[in-house]
């Protein structure tokens, strides 16, 4: 009977190790399938009639072209929309090989998926209308705040310090695109949000000069690409492209493609040169989560 059930055990595992080797999945299969925005900033973001941009999104390319030589093949390329809520599922059933989009890498995350080298490290902050006169925090008591299902912005809100006896309610939007409409629509007095994600909602707005970011940072968070769990190779190969895109320059030059330069399809600047943190990540390579960030 022990037997029977090792062997059982043994049989999962390697089921779970062939489910986990991306390059042997995508060299069987000839395909590969990229996890993607619709809404999420600069970083990943879509075009319409099924093409996306975005810094991740160009990464990702990076990764795939060094995939592709890996296994000795062109591979056919297919995107999937992802959502602040089903992202970490359809990566874990293998439905996404790779997520390409505005995701935390946390150390809850961890537990679940794993995460390439940081890219960006991202600010959260508040965006309100220009004449709303909120400049801060403690100007939302009573207030109506929107935020993105399946996101932690709120609770990062709620937790800081100057929020300590200030009452607001929550309002969802199912997408970045939806939250920022909350505000737009005047539903929502603030939208609480990665930086970069407020920038680039308010840069392709109906009238950008309505909108600022306002108030204290929330939180400093490092955002990252996101692949299965115990795969290694893919993993290994993921972060010598990050690294190589860091050492030759291309990254830097990425970055500003996609958050100073005019960016298709409005040609709007989402006007956000890189951090210091952003570029302190590039200098110093690594996948910890944001609790380690928190530590100072």
């Amino acid at each position: 009977m022990k037997k029977h059930l090792l062997a059982l055990a043994v049989l999962g595992l390697s089921v779970v190790g062939v489910q986990a080797d991306t390059l042997e999945k995508v060299k069987a299969s000839g395909t590969i399938t990229m996890g993607v925005r619709d809404s999420s900033g600069a970083l990943s973001y879509t075009l319409g009639d099924g093409k996306y941009a975005g810094f991740h999104y160009e990464i990702c390319q990076r990764i795939i072209g060094n995939l592709e030589k890996a296994v000795g093949k062109k591979l056919e390329v297919k995107f999937q929309s992802v959502t602040s809520q089903n992202r970490i599922p359809l990566v874990q059933n293998g439905t996404v090989d790779i997520e390409c989009g505005s995701t935390t890498n946390n150390a809850a995350r961890q537990k679940d998926v794993a995460f390439v080298m940081t890219t960006y490290v991202e600010e959260v902050r508040i965006a309100v209308k220009a004449n709303s006169g909120i400049t801060s925090i403690s100007q939302l008591k009573d207030r109506n705040v929107a935020t993105t299902t399946g996101t932690t912005s709120v609770q990062l809100l709620r937790k800081h310090e100057r929020a300590n006896g200030i009452d607001f309610k929550e309002v969802f939007g199912k997408d970045h695109a939806d939250s920022f409409l909350l505000l737009e629509s005047g539903r929502a007095d603030a939208f609480v949000m990665d930086g970069q994600i407020l920038a680039g909602n308010i840069a392709t707005a109906k009238a950008p000069a309505d909108f600022k970011i306002v108030g204290e940072v929330l939180n400093v968070e490092p955002i990252a690409i996101m692949v299965r769990k115990d795969d290694a190779a893919f993993k290994k190969l993921a972060d010598d492209t990050v690294r190589d895109m860091v050492k030759s320059g291309d990254m830097a030059k990425a970055y500003d493609k996609w958050f100073v330069q005019p960016i298709p399809p409005k040609n709007t600047r989402v006007g956000l040169p890189a951090s210091d943190a952003t570029k302190a990540a590039w200098a110093n390579l690594n996948d910890k989560p944001a609790e380690e960030y928190a530590k100072k």
